[in-house]
């Protein structure tokens, strides 16, 4: 289910290779690590240049399957721009196309249905400052109301509203999304979005009343988490590490 990946490489950009490499590998990482939802969430990259296009995966296609030369260029409303054997979900891309025009600098946009991020997004209070991995999230987190499945397009501008100009989006009772300005960042902050999710459930189960952090150690947390990591975005850190435990794991992304 994949075209000849040399065939499709000499067509594009040099730039747009490297995005459709990275976009590939983070769709099989989210496989990998068990964020999918067979074929029903999105992981969206925007192409290099002026045109205002992206690159989405093809509709019907499992996480694991995806490689560089399958994903699919698309327009801002969701219509191809170049030749594909496979189709899209246009209604798929709502929420993404809206999170992409409003900011500049999300140039990847990652949205999940993971049990553990649906299951807090469920949870009144939402995400609960309980864990030092819950803390960066925290400092960059806005939550979205459910609507219903995102087929509407007047949501574009609640949504847009309450990401505003964070890295983290808690859909309620829908799941989680994440922006950055990699498909590397996208996928690093979902998953440290997913683990501090998960650590939520864990505790709760645990049935004893829970540790909140104090406020103002949450709020030294962005400035504590430069110096962690040197100044350097936690993306750039993971990814190297990240890849070769997918060439391991499940080579051929790059095709």
């Amino acid at each position: 289910m994949s075209i000849a990946g040399s065939s499709l490489r000499d067509t594009v950009s040099a730039e747009e290779w490297r995005i459709r490499v990275d976009l590939a590998a983070a769709y099989r990482l989210t496989a990998l690590f068990g964020w999918d939802d067979l074929v029903f969430t999105h992981i969206s990259a925007r192409v290099p240049g002026p045109e205002h296009h992206f690159l989405i995966n093809p509709y019907g296609m499992m996480f694991d399957e995806i490689t560089a030369s399958s994903l699919v260029k698309i327009d801002g409303e969701g219509n191809k721009v170049s030749d594909s054997p496979y189709e899209i979900n246009p209604a798929g891309f709502v929420i993404h196309s809206a999170v992409h025009a409003a900011r500049e600098n999300a140039h990847c946009v990652m949205h999940t249905h993971s049990v553990n991020g649906v299951a807090v997004s469920a949870q009144q209070g939402g995400l609960l400052p309980i864990s030092q991995v819950s803390m960066g999230v925290l400092s960059s987190l806005g939550y979205h109301d459910y609507e219903g499945i995102a087929l509407n397009p007047d949501e574009k501008p609640r949504l847009v509203r309450d990401l505003g100009k964070h890295t983290y989006l808690m859909l309620r009772n829908h799941g989680l999304l994440t922006v950055g300005a990699t498909p590397a960042d996208a996928f690093v902050a979902m998953y440290f979005f997913e683990s501090a999710c998960m650590i939520q459930l864990r505790a709760q189960a645990g049935g004893g009343p829970l540790v909140h952090i104090p406020q103002a150690v949450l709020d030294g947390v962005r400035e504590q988490m430069q110096v962690a990591t040197r100044g350097v975005r936690p993306g750039q850190l993971a990814w190297p590490g990240l890849l070769r435990r997918l060439d391991r794991a499940n080579p051929g992304y790059a095709d």
